[in-house]
């Protein structure tokens, strides 16, 4: 599937209860957002990147090739992460 990592992102900060206006700092650049790719199995297409809110840090995970955003809490606190990619 053709995607961008703006709907990427947007997705994941949604999930978190954020939006755009909480991102403080983003590795990508704003015409770096929309540059499409393919999230599908095969290859990584997306470019690394990290971004910050105030809460969060969002950076890029793959399985085998398929794409996404994942996040981890900004702040040490009580919520523990599972793995990230695939086995």
């Amino acid at each position: 599937m053709i995607t961008t990592w703006r709907k990427e992102i947007t997705y994941a900060l949604k999930e978190n209860g954020e939006t755009w206006d909480d991102v403080i700092a983003c590795t990508l650049s704003p015409k770096q957002w929309d540059i499409e790719f393919d999230d599908g199995y095969g290859t990584s297409c997306g470019k690394a990147f990290t971004a910050w809110t105030k809460y969060h840090v969002y950076f890029p995970a793959v399985y085998d090739g398929s794409e996404w955003v994942e996040s981890v809490p900004r702040n040490p606190c009580d919520v523990a992460k599972e793995h990230v990619g695939g086995q």
